[in-house]
């Protein structure tokens, strides 16, 4: 079920699925709610999952002034706040990992758990040369479907591009009716992109469990270890043969790992 909240003086789409323990899923950079299709199905037989939109992206608008991780991190409070909700696990994924790391942080009481996919605490060299690639790209580029193509070089595995899976993720991406804006998209980037809780991240408290695909290229598993050696008592896992966004390309594994993990936080079974 979808619909708009308020949350710091936007209206902030969101969807819920399922009953259960609260899940707030946190998307990346430029995914809609749409991107968690697999999860919103696939866990809300024993969880309420909810999604929501970021500024700029799907439903909800860019705003005025400046963006910032830590804005988008009060939004996801406001989200979980304006839905009744006190605690929740929230997952977070590239961008939306660098937000949920903002909002344990920020709102630690709003944070049973956190999983951390694809993430980092601060950007290097290659990172940086990354993202000034990916802030140009999206008006250089002759059209948007050679934009996404480029993009979607960083994102999936090899096997996705050869058996058919980018190419059916590109013209999904072109027929939404809900488009990011190339401005949406620099602002989205410029702020991820400034990320750093490198000093900060000691102070989570929250469970918390990162992973990271073998052949991400985009946030490489160094940086995910980083983070978890980091936060006190995170688990560290590598997806061997997945990249940057295994939650879509292998969804059955990736949610099997956040099950288990919830139900260890939840004290259904023991810790390893």
């Amino acid at each position: 079920m979808g619909e708009y909240v308020e949350a710091g003086g936007t209206r902030i789409w969101t969807e819920s699925r399922g009953h259960g323990p609260d899940v707030l899923l946190v998307a990346g950079l430029g995914d809609p709610v749409e991107a968690w299709e697999a999860q919103l199905a696939g866990l809300s037989d024993q969880y309420r999952v909810i999604a929501f939109d970021n500024r700029g992206a799907g439903r909800t608008a860019l705003p005025d002034g400046p963006l910032s991780v830590a804005s988008m991190a009060d939004d996801a409070a406001d989200v979980l706040r304006a839905l009744g909700i006190d605690r929740a696990h929230i997952a977070g994924f590239s961008g939306g990992s660098a937000i949920a790391q903002e909002l344990a942080l920020r709102h630690p009481a709003s944070v049973r758990s956190l999983v951390l996919t694809s993430t980092w605490a601060r950007g290097d060299a290659y990172f940086a040369a990354l993202g000034r690639a990916w802030h140009w790209l999206v008006t250089a580029a002759p059209d948007e479907r050679a934009a996404l193509e480029a993009f979607f070089l960083w994102i999936y595995t090899q096997r996705a591009h050869v058996d058919g899976t980018v190419q059916r993720f590109i013209d999904e991406t072109l027929a939404f009716p809900y488009p990011q804006s190339a401005e949406a998209f620099q602002r989205q980037l410029d702020s991820f992109m400034r990320h750093d809780t490198l000093d900060r991240l000691p102070a989570i408290t929250a469970p918390t469990l990162v992973l990271a695909g073998e052949q991400d290229i985009t946030t490489p598993p160094r940086l995910g270890r980083v983070v978890a050696d980091l936060v006190p008592g995170a688990h560290f896992e590598i997806i061997e043969g997945e990249a940057h966004q295994p939650f879509q390309e292998s969804p059955e594994e990736f949610n099997a790992r956040v099950r288990a993990f919830w139900r260890e936080v939840e004290g259904q079974t023991p810790p390893p």
